[in-house]
């Protein structure tokens, strides 16, 4: 048909692809804003284009701190070239991991079972458009041939064609895909642990620490808090543990507050060390290791008597106030390891600085104390390791040895003002539930042993803010950035946050933290539980269904959801004398405990709580007059040895607790209860610390 004079024909509009990262919330999302590569983020309009165009999805998954992702990120995802491929080929889908950790576990997972070893980050993965099944999957590539790895793009149109080619088979590998990842996670249940059992489990967790320089096998060296958390609770529980567990336990915490994982002039810890020695770390600092590390360290200090283990504690939780808790109480994610480009070098010296900013006497006390006068340790220049006692090191340098804490405190602060100038890493200031959680716990635990009021604040800043923020009714949300909070959380949110609130409950009293912690447990049986195979999914049974339902036991960068909720219902079973508690719990372990029989070190959490279980820690409910229970709590707190769960609940102030439910006389009264034996109650304080000996005896 002729076009009449005058007209056009307008062709069939095309919907323009684009980079959506732009209006994220989280950092990392927000770092790759400016790619070439038109970035989706993993949601519902992203999944349709891929099975729409008929296109696999490129899935990328890494987090702000990561010093690869960075690397990447640079030489592939901003070249042009690079891009254009990615484009061309695919639906590409950048993941933060912190924000979707369902993600990041499935596809791990995946990565390992088509790998056959272990994955990382960044993680980088194909999927079908349809199933979202991986056909292929790997970490950091490089833009060219490299060290026996292939180039990036070489592999973007090699994948691509393998889809192509085989299109018709995929709806059989997607199929196969979820069959498969269901049996790898599969549970082998096995009956509750003889306690025989566990103190194999201990000695097994010793043949795998280095006895000299501290940790768990060979380098890269994680701190493993979990399991060294599980043979202090046995060094600190009876005063016949084998001295082997105190030395192994000291062995590792000297090297790692000791050595180049600390960061000596800042405080707080960094992720991991790169070498056997924990000289020189992966310099990102991250908030759920140093919630964990400082409560481990304030325990350590009161289980072996340690003073120093105190300092670095405290050092710890004034770093994480100064430099991670935002002003509406939130913790933030995460530091950098890079700074202007470069891994570590915001916290690394070279001699002719040290000896600008200090004085001749203090540079001397410095580099003895410091180790300064060997070769540079990390590229040139020199990360910050104590290698001698502060005592030592001014001997070594002419100082009386009475000076030598003055000393290190005078060069600590004017070195760490030094570095305070230069261009600080970036922070990711998202805030994570189950992190923050974490870090609630961690300031309640290390405030109340180590009688830090200012800890104590910052936990309830945190806990406010996530009242504030993350909850809308029950439910939680896991994220949250510049006041806007999103994505269903998690179980490691709901798990954390009920511990974070039991923890505070032995700090002060409040009826409506019981309240908040019995809803959040009682919720997580309801929609976590795989009712069938055991244990506790991941994620609710209102979540997004993905390619697979990822439950696990086992610790990684934190401890297991399924391990702290075992413990937790026990300690609140025997609060309450609430059975349905205890039975719900041993259910939950025994899912795990022939895979924790098998593999000791992955299972730190687990073995707490089957600990927990044969030997029920002691409970001491505080009733009668309100001042004068707290009074006997801080002073029971202080006495030798790791405190048990003291609760000050005053006359009448509580109608879940049944000891406390009435009321009683005016004055104090301890019941001291284990497991659900409660001795005759105290009247007398100085009666009390005997007592209580009596019990864990």
């Amino acid at each position: 048909m002729p076009i009449p004079q005058g007209q056009s024909i307008t062709p069939p509009a095309v919907e323009k692809i684009r980079n959506r990262l732009g209006s994220e919330t989280s950092p990392y999302l927000l770092q790759h804003a400016g790619n070439p590569v038109h970035w989706q983020p993993w949601d519902a309009d992203a999944l349709a284009r891929a099975t729409r165009e008929d296109k696999p999805i490129l899935l990328s998954i890494g987090y702000s701190a990561c010093h690869w992702c960075h690397i990447m990120a640079h030489e592939s995802f901003a070249d042009e070239a690079t891009a254009t491929v990615m484009n061309r080929l695919y639906v590409n889908i950048k993941v933060d991991r912190e924000e979707r950790p369902d993600l990041d576990r499935v596809y791990q997972i995946a990565h390992q079972m088509l790998t056959r070893r272990a994955g990382g980050w960044p993680l980088t993965v194909v999927l079908t458009p349809e199933g979202h099944a991986p056909i292929f999957a790997g970490t950091y590539f490089p833009p060219e041939p490299r060290h026996g790895m292939p180039a990036f793009r070489q592999i973007l149109e090699q994948v691509e064609a393998h889809y192509r080619r085989h299109r018709e088979e995929m709806s059989d590998h997607d199929e196969a895909m979820r069959r498969n990842l269901k049996q790898l996670t599969r549970l082998s249940p096995g009956e509750s642990p003889a306690p025989d059992e566990l103190e194999g489990a201990a000695r097994a967790m010793l043949d795998d620490t280095d006895r000299d320089l501290g940790g768990f096998g060979r380098a890269p060296k994680f701190p493993h808090v979990t399991a060294l958390e599980f043979l202090l609770k046995r060094s600190g529980s009876t005063a016949s543990a084998p001295k082997t567990i105190d030395e192994a336990i000291a062995v590792t915490l000297d090297a790692m507050s000791r050595g180049g994982l600390f960061d000596q002039l800042g405080g707080g810890f960094f992720r991991y060390s790169v070498d056997d020695a924990w000289t020189i770390p992966h310099f990102e600092k991250m908030l759920y290791d140093n919630a964990l590390l400082m409560p481990l360290y304030a325990q350590a200090a009161r289980v072996l008597e340690r003073s120093d283990y105190r300092r670095i504690a405290i050092e710890t939780a004034e770093w994480t106030i100064r430099e991670m808790q935002l002003e509406d109480g939130g913790y933030c994610s995460s530091l950098d390891a890079d700074s202007e480009g470069e891994e570590g070098k915001y916290y690394v010296f070279d001699i002719a600085e040290i000896e600008r900013v200090l004085d001749a006497g203090d540079c001397a006390f410095a580099r003895n104390l410091l180790g300064l006068d060997g070769p540079p340790n990390f590229e040139g220049r020199y990360h910050l390791n104590r290698r001698l006692e502060l005592a030592e090191a001014a001997v070594a340098a002419g100082l009386d040895p009475g000076c030598a804490d003055a000393a290190w405190e005078r060069s600590r602060r004017a070195l760490l003002l030094y570095r305070e100038s230069r261009t600080r890493p970036d922070r990711d200031d998202k805030c994570l539930t189950s992190w923050n959680a974490l870090m609630i716990k961690g300031m309640a635990v290390t405030g109340r042993l180590l009688g830090c009021d200012d800890l104590l604040d910052s936990a309830e800043r945190a806990l406010d803010f996530l009242r504030s923020r993350h909850t809308d009714g029950i439910r939680l949300y896991a994220s949250s950035r510049d006041g806007v909070a999103h994505l269903d959380a998690y179980l490691d949110d709901y798990v954390f946050f009920a511990d974070a609130l039991l923890e505070l409950l032995k700090c002060r009293w409040r009826e409506s933290d019981l309240d908040h912690c019995i809803e959040l447990v009682d919720f997580v049986l309801e929609h976590f539980r795989d009712s069938d195979g055991g244990g506790l999914f991941f994620t609710a049974d209102f979540h997004e269904q993905l390619l697979h339902r990822p439950k696990a036991g086992t610790d990684e960068s934190v401890p297991s959801g399924n391990g702290v909720l075992g413990r937790l219902l026990l300690e609140l079973g025997h609060l309450l004398g609430e059975t349905r508690y205890l039975d719900e719990a041993r259910a939950i372990l025994e899912s795990y405990s022939h895979d924790m029989l098998r593999y000791p070190l992955g299972h730190g959490a687990i073995l707490t709580a089957w600990k927990e279980w044969h030997h029920p820690g002691a409970q001491v409910i505080i009733t009668g007059n309100r001042a004068e229970a707290q009074e006997w709590q801080t002073r029971l707190n202080y006495e030798p040895g790791l405190p048990p769960a003291i609760y000050a609940i005053g006359n009448g102030a509580s109608r879940r607790v049944p000891l406390a439910a009435t009321r009683g006389p005016g004055n104090a009264v301890a019941w001291i209860c284990a497991g659900s034996r409660c001795l005759p109650p105290v009247t007398r304080y100085a009666l009390l610390p005997a007592a209580l000996a009596r019990t864990v005896e």
